[in-house]
């Protein structure tokens, strides 16, 4: 029991320790990892000792409560050192960021079709191509600007999840994953050999950039707090369907099926919506993508892009905000941590994901199962019920 608690109070120290390694070197590295895990310590220490009774906190391998005031303070802080961030680094590591951003919102709105309804999407990237050509298209084409781009690519590539959604109502794991698999193929090749609309190989050049009046975005910094405004967004979307109503419906749905079906959930309104819910944020995520790099063409949109996101689903926690979104920088980052290795990195980066799915199959951040708990009394008073009714019905 004490190796199995001491290997979990060592183990964020050294999982943030290896994050900050490329922004801020080994010695700094390592003062962060002694530093978070001192705190650790001295948190657990005091805990052991009953003083922090009266202060409710949610860490990732115990089951208490949050507070709402503590977790506005966690947010805004968290905000707070995102905004500074970048004042602190170059432009490489700058861009780093910026596309972990990316792939957090792709991954969230994949979260919302894996972690919450339950359906396995292999073909998600299709609906980010959807989005980044519609931009490149109108861009290009009809001279739209980056802003209205936001919402159409948005709505096109819902438009594309409902219709896959339709398609796959009464498919259910392995099947609906090989649909899926046929639908990114589809979206693949129609990119690649549709010459006169989509540039075929050669894709598209010469995407305007957003701007704003004369102010031209060029510089990473600025994609950079372009997507952590659309991930703050996403995160507050997500978050408000999570515990919505529609979200208990999703969960209901990836736990049984038939149960919630039973239950009088309309199943397939609500698949449909878990497609086109995340689609909209692959779109919205692909018309950035095209803004960024004023460039699209088929190569970036191949089924392993869908894998990755699948991963860092995984990876982080189906169905946590927090986890998908630790899974994103890892994913992201530690390849980077990694590439002194040269031809090895993505061998190690490999065998650390299978140790950490070996280790915490969960994820980084499992989503919490809230458990109803009566109070004494009233679970007298709810027995004291029952037995009335089952003597009512025996009289």
């Amino acid at each position: 029991m004490i190796k199995n608690n001491l290997f979990k109070y060592l183990f964020i120290p050294l999982w943030f320790g290896i994050l900050i390694l490329p922004f801020m070197g080994i010695k700094g590295a390592v003062f962060t990892a002694i530093a978070i895990g001192a705190g650790w310590g001295v948190f657990f220490f005091l805990a052991r000792l009953n003083i922090l009774r009266l202060i409710k906190f949610e860490l990732p391998f115990r089951k208490v409560h949050v507070t709402k005031r503590n977790a506005w303070f966690a947010n805004a802080a968290l905000l707070f050192i995102s905004l500074i961030l970048p004042n602190f680094l170059n432009n490489y590591y700058i861009d780093v960021l910026t596309i972990a951003g990316m792939y957090a919102v792709l991954a969230l709105g994949l979260n919302i079709v894996i972690g919450l309804a339950g359906l396995l999407d292999l073909g998600y990237i299709s609906f980010y191509a959807v989005g980044a050509y519609t931009y490149a298209l109108l861009s290009t084409k009809l001279s739209i600007s980056f802003w209205m781009a936001i919402p159409i690519g948005g709505l096109l590539a819902a438009l594309f999840g409902f219709i896959l959604g339709v398609v796959t109502l009464r498919l259910r794991g392995d099947y609906l994953a090989i649909v899926t698999l046929g639908f990114i193929q589809i979206v693949h090749i129609i990119l690649k050999n549709w010459d006169s609309l989509t540039g075929g190989p050669n894709g598209i050049l010469g995407i305007a950039r957003p701007r704003i009046g004369s102010f031209i975005f060029s510089q990473p910094i600025h994609f950079y707090y372009l997507i952590l405004i659309i991930l703050v967004i996403t995160i507050a979307v997500v978050n408000r369907l999570n515990n919505s109503r529609t979200g208990r419906a999703w969960i209901a749905i990836r736990e049984d099926e038939i149960a919630a079906e039973a239950m009088g959930v309309d199943t397939t309104r609500m698949k449909c919506l878990a497609f086109s819910l995340g689609a909209f944020w692959a779109g919205i995520t692909g018309v950035f993508f095209a803004g960024k790099f004023a460039f699209v063409s088929p190569e970036s949109f191949t089924f392993m892009e869908s894998i990755l996101i699948l991963s860092i689903v995984v990876l982080g926690g189906m169905g946590s905000i927090p986890g998908v979104i630790i899974g994103a920088l890892t994913i992201i980052i530690l390849p980077e941590v990694l590439r002194g290795f040269a031809n090895y990195r993505m061998l190690i980066f490999g065998a650390l994901l299978i140790i950490m799915m070996v280790v915490r199959p969960q994820g980084l951040i499992g989503s919490q199962k809230r458990k109803v708990e009566l109070h004494p009394h009233d679970e007298k008073i709810y027995l004291q019920e029952m037995e009335s009714l089952y003597d009512v019905e025996k009289g």
